[in-house]
């Protein structure tokens, strides 16, 4: 069987769609349902369920998976390995990360390695936390990059940096000229948070209640980016890493105030599978992260 029909049924688990499937491996969508017809035939049992608008995997179809993802995971560590054995820091490296550390922390370490390392083709993927930490336990991620970084599952974590969370608001607000708050300070605001599953917005919650305090009303977003501009432009406050906002800050679009009666810091880490080949690739990535090269 080619390896090529193991990754077209990855791809149409991972993506949910027979047309991205098709895109992502230069075939017809046709082709792919002919694919998985032929696996669907040879083994006897149906590995989706089709109706309409419902596309869903059946158990047998998750246990296809884990084992084709298992399969190329192998063959891809081929090169890796033979990589490895003449220190040849090159070839794919795949990289997810949350938004907020794609986008603020990682271009400039990104930039360094890639410069000192250009046989490395770098991939990037920005996705929610959970999602990262499955991509890092089923191999579709060699690294992984978390706010609040938690071992466990075969999961290995190393705190790469640490950020402060500050208050953030419009210049004209009232908080805006305080040089720092106290998060009593906050009450009656209208407050703008993240989603109630990332790591960050548990933590500042963790320090909102051991203050008792509540908001006239309070707004959930998905990302940094969304929360940045509601803050911008709505005339809320919320709390945010100070990273984040240094742009806006300087361009005086924001005011950033710090904390006084909370600790407030976000560790920032890289994931990576316990079982899996570190390459010279992955090394030398977490070596520009961790700041040892």
């Amino acid at each position: 069987m080619q390896l090529q029909i193991f990754k077209i049924f990855c791809d149409l688990v991972e993506t949910g769609s027979f047309s991205l499937a098709a895109a992502k491996n230069n075939i017809t969508q046709s082709a792919v349902s002919q694919q998985i017809r032929v696996l669907e035939e040879k083994y006897g049992v149906t590995f989706f369920e089709r109706g309409g608008k419902k596309f869903s995997i059946t158990p047998e179809g998750e246990i296809f998976d884990k084992a084709a993802r298992e399969i190329l995971s192998v063959y891809d560590s081929i090169n890796s390995r033979l990589n490895e054995l003449r220190d040849v820091v090159a070839g794919p490296l795949k990289v997810s990360t949350v938004y907020s550390i794609g986008l603020h922390e990682l271009p400039a370490k990104l930039k360094k390695f890639r410069e000192s390392h250009p046989e490395v083709d770098v991939q990037i993927e920005y996705k929610r936390s959970p999602m990262i930490y499955d991509d890092v336990a089923d191999g579709r991620a060699d690294i992984g990059l978390v706010a609040f970084p938690v071992r466990g599952k075969g999961i290995i974590s190393d705190v790469f940096d640490e950020d402060e969370m500050v208050v953030i608001c419009a210049p004209t607000h009232r908080l805006a000229k305080k040089r720092k708050v106290k998060l009593k300070e906050l009450q009656g605001e209208s407050f703008v948070a993240f989603d109630p599953d990332t790591p960050t917005r548990k933590a500042i919650d963790r320090a909102l209640k051991g203050h008792a305090i509540t908001f006239l009303q309070q707004h959930e977003f998905d990302n940094i980016e969304t929360v940045k501009r509601a803050v911008e432009v709505a005339g809320v406050v919320s709390i945010v890493p100070r990273r984040t906002v240094d742009k806006e800050v300087a361009e005086g679009r924001l005011a950033a105030v710090k904390v006084e009666d909370a600790s407030l810091n976000r560790p920032l880490g890289i994931l990576r599978k316990q079982a899996r080949i570190t390459t010279p690739a992955m090394r030398e990535f977490m070596n520009v992260l961790l700041g040892t090269k």
